[in-house]
């Protein structure tokens, strides 16, 4: 065996400042991203705001559950098809989420969404038995604002019912699950593993990952005091491949639960897509506003050719730095509209007859039709809303953890909590139904479930018991 040099070529995807631009920015919600938007424009004079162009809804060819408009074409308010909806339209663009027909279609205030119910969402939709399920519940709920678990995992076990006889080894896999949710690196107990899980998510041809996991892994601690080159020499490793991973390092997220603090009190829901239904058919566009009227200064542009050396090379680099932006941008609305589309074909009756035909969907179904990962889906849907005649609504309520019936298919959660709300308030206010006459009465319709699943379904309606509904008047 000889040393020689071998040339070899191969494709693989690196992890460049473009693409982790694009995934923060899908990410983030309509206001952050006005935000976004804003800040860069003032530090970037080569991006500069645009009048925005009239635009109205263009025809589209229909699909057999859903027809959708091209993107950016939302129609405007005033322009909205003429269509007689079935179901009352909210007033303005912030309507929050009302199902129930006799709610006054008024603005209302995004709810916070914190940390745990973003976790819990996740895990509702997760394919783990109700065994783990409780025990992932238990964890989220130990799980800090940064995304930390601090509480030793005998505590967790302590927290969970003794009957249940759970052991660290099972608290333990299903940490590893929870690790794997939105966003990366959620659930680590310490900085080390934070970011091993973050970079264990990257490509294995990234540049320099391999040594970022050993550095995370052995010599974090060394690093502030070593520094960089001292860090090479005792690794004997070259000093520019030792900043390469560091700078991969410095990529990383070390809080990834703060991104998930939840909105301000005086924080409005502002509607990323529009769902209307027109001729029949239901169509989907993205909501006036939802990608912001920037363009390129031209001015600046045409600049770049009579500045001087310096000048030029300072421009040029920002006008990169504006194309990647808006590229950025333009593939957000590209993925989020294509996901609004699946959703609203997979969940058309759920539009048509409201919660009662809300069919199980998962985020690995969604991945699997659009072709994208599923942490792609969870960022794009994460703090969106579309406006639909049913009310302004968040888009993981297009989502539901499924059970299975009599007749061989599933009905999801959600839909099994509208038939309960519909037998209460149908039910004799003199003999109001009890937990298991209700699930005597689904079980009758197709859909078996046990009482205490009607009580937990009850109570997260935040209905009352049977003797407490009681009226004799």
């Amino acid at each position: 065996m000889k040393p020689r040099l071998q040339a070899s070529l191969g494709q693989h995807l690196v992890m460049t400042p473009q693409l982790r631009q694009a995934i923060r920015l899908l990410q983030l919600s309509q206001p952050e991203l006005e935000q976004e938007i804003r800040q860069a424009v003032e530090s970037n004079p080569l991006l500069d705001w645009a009048e925005p162009e009239p635009r109205g809804a263009e025809e589209a060819e229909p699909a057999p559950a859903a027809a959708e408009s091209e993107p950016g074409q939302a129609p405007p308010e005033e322009d909205t098809p003429a269509w007689e909806p079935e179901e009352p339209w909210p007033a303005t663009a912030g309507g929050g989420h009302a199902p129930d027909e006799d709610a006054p279609p008024a603005d209302q205030a995004a709810e916070p969404e914190t940390l745990q119910d973003h976790l819990l969402w996740q895990l509702h939709l997760s394919a783990l038995s109700p065994r783990d399920r409780l025990i992932g519940a238990a964890l989220i709920e130990a799980i800090d604002a940064d995304g930390y678990l601090r509480a030793p995992l005998a505590d967790i076990a302590a927290a969970l019912p003794a009957e249940l006889g759970v052991t660290e080894d099972e608290i333990v896999t299903v940490l590893h699950r929870v690790q794997h949710f939105d966003p990366v690196g959620v659930g680590a107990r310490c900085l080390a593993e934070c970011l091993r899980l973050q970079l264990e998510l990257l490509p294995e041809a990234t540049p320099g990952r391999a040594l970022a996991l050993s550095l995370a892994e052995h010599w974090l601690e060394r690093l502030p005091r070593a520094g960089v080159p001292g860090l090479a020499q005792e690794l004997g490793l070259p000093l520019a491949e030792v900043e390469g991973a560091v700078q991969l390092l410095r990529s990383l997220d070390p809080r990834p639960g703060a991104q998930h603090g939840g909105l301000g009190a005086d924080t409005y829901i502002v509607p990323d897509c529009v769902v209307w239904r027109e001729h029949g058919q239901w169509r989907v566009a993205l909501a006036a506003g939802a990608l912001p009227p920037v363009s390129i200064h031209r001015g600046y542009e045409r600049l770049i050719r009579s500045a001087d050396e310096a000048d030029a090379a300072y421009l040029r680099g920002r006008l990169q730095e504006a194309r990647w932006l808006l590229k950025s941008l333009k593939a957000r609305g590209e993925t989020l509209l294509k996901v609004m589309r699946c959703l609203v074909r997979e969940q058309a009756a759920f539009l048509e007859f409201g919660e009662q035909a809300l069919r199980p969907l998962t985020l690995r179904e969604v991945a699997a039709e659009v072709g994208l990962h599923e942490s792609t889906i969870s960022r794009a849907i994460a703090r969106k809303y579309a406006r639909t005649p049913r009310g302004t609504i968040p888009l993981r309520a297009f989502f539901a953890s499924g059970i299975e019936t009599g007749a061989g298919g599933e009905t999801s959660s959600t839909a099994i909590q509208a038939m309960i709300r519909r037998l209460i308030e149908a039910e004799n206010p003199r003999k109001p139904l009890s937990d298991a006459r209700l699930a005597e009465t689904l079980k009758a319709t197709g859909v078996p479930v046990a009482r205490r699943t009607v009580a937990k379904y009850r109570e997260a309606m935040n209905i009352p018991a049977s003797h407490e509904r009681v009226r004799m008047d």
